[in-house]
């Protein structure tokens, strides 16, 4: 397996249609982003992090944040995501990115660590838990190379795939190499990101349990939780998981 620059790129903003301003938005006294980077920085093969915001004065606080943590901040399109990592990836010589969003407070470098492991000794185009998730929603992890980005750079059109960064690549099997991770049992039930005040909740009651200042909680510890404490499960039941999966899915059939 030769070396590969890997990086990180963590896209964020601070519009939010249902919950605006949630990428900064307090948990146990830190904001959301800035447990969000400490999670990753454990990633033990990320060598790398960046923080791909917009252009706009809105985000501003964001690079004040990254700033203040001393953290990679890129700024660029605010509609073209596909864009923005392009451009960020090319800037700071990706040659596989990992692509997360600010909005899975639970990211979890173990899982993150096996998915990019996968593709470094696989020489694939682009691998993650999504395909067919059976991860809980919000620990989701997709790793693409350089190479792959610039091809759907170059090529995707609709706005569903420039907004989302990766469909153009996960749709065209025949012209991308590609894999799934799973989970030894199916989890995709279990919803683990913030899009609404439910899941907010939900994410605070799992903080306030687990959150110590300087250590860190991984998937099994959540997951030991809700079996001892099932009532926190029904904070966000009545949610729709994967919805933005469906949003994409629905913009690219119109």
């Amino acid at each position: 397996m030769s070396y590969s620059y890997v990086i990180g790129i963590l896209q964020a903003r601070m519009g939010s249609t249902r919950l605006p301003g949630k990428t900064l938005i307090d948990i146990c006294g830190k904001p959301l982003l800035e447990h969000i980077l400490f999670r990753i920085g454990h990633s033990k093969l990320i060598d790398s992090m960046v923080v791909a915001t917009t252009e706009l004065p809105f985000d501003d606080p964001i690079a004040v944040l990254c700033q203040r943590l001393n953290i990679k901040c890129f700024r660029g399109a605010e509609k073209d995501v596909l864009d923005r990592y392009y451009q960020c990836a090319r800037t700071y010589g990706a040659e596989v990115i990992v692509r997360i969003t600010a909005d899975d407070p639970f990211k979890d470098p173990v899982v993150m660590d096996q998915i990019i492991a996968e593709s470094l000794a696989g020489g694939y185009d682009y691998v993650s838990n999504t395909i067919r998730p059976t991860f809980p929603e919000g620990l989701d992890v997709e790793v693409l190379t350089f190479r792959a980005l610039e091809r759907a750079w170059h090529e995707a059109t609709t706005a569903a795939d420039r907004e989302h960064v990766t469909p153009y690549v996960w749709l065209h099997p025949d012209l991308f190499r590609l894999k799934n991770v799973e989970y030894v049992r199916d989890l995709s039930h279990l919803r683990w990101t913030l899009d609404t005040p439910e899941d907010l909740a939900f994410i605070r009651a799992v903080y306030e349990r687990l959150y110590r200042l300087g250590s860190l909680f991984l998937m099994s510890d959540v997951l030991h939780l809700l079996e001892e404490q099932p009532a926190l499960l029904e904070l966000n039941a009545n949610l729709e998981r994967f919805a933005g999966h469906k949003k994409i899915m629905r913009r690219r059939s119109e």
